[in-house]
């Protein structure tokens, strides 16, 4: 028989890109997020690409990968692309230690974030 097709996440009109394992904190990579909520895709891509952060460039694939996804798959029309959703979660938080004076070592957490991108097809108004 076989296993049943899985449903879609999301609606018919839409596409969606996970960034699964980008390294940094959630609280940075949201501020990056935040510039892109609501914004058609060009003007998003055009933040992203001149922004100062540095994990601007993690979302920028991420980004590229939703916009692929929507025309190779989905069969939906880049010019009319919005960015409907922008969710930042955390990850896993690698450990690591230093070691300091006196025999002592402190503890070093280097945080992963993920990145879930929708974009939804929008009629011209």
């Amino acid at each position: 028989m076989g296993k049943a097709k899985s449903p879609r996440r999301v609606a018919d009109n839409e596409a969606l890109a996970v960034g699964t394992s980008i390294r940094g904190s959630a609280q940075k990579l949201n501020l990056v997020a935040q510039q892109i909520r609501g914004k058609k895709v060009e003007e998003a891509l055009n933040i992203l690409t001149f922004s100062k952060k540095a994990m601007a460039k993690d979302a920028t694939k991420v980004l590229a990968s939703a916009i692929a996804n929507a025309e190779n798959n989905h069969n939906l029309d880049v010019d009319a692309l919005v960015v409907a959703e922008a969710s930042v979660g955390k990850a896993i938080t690698m450990k690591r230690f230093h070691t300091r004076g006196r025999g002592k070592s402190t503890r070093i957490l280097k945080p992963f974030s993920k990145l879930r991108i929708v974009v939804r097809e929008e009629e011209e108004a």
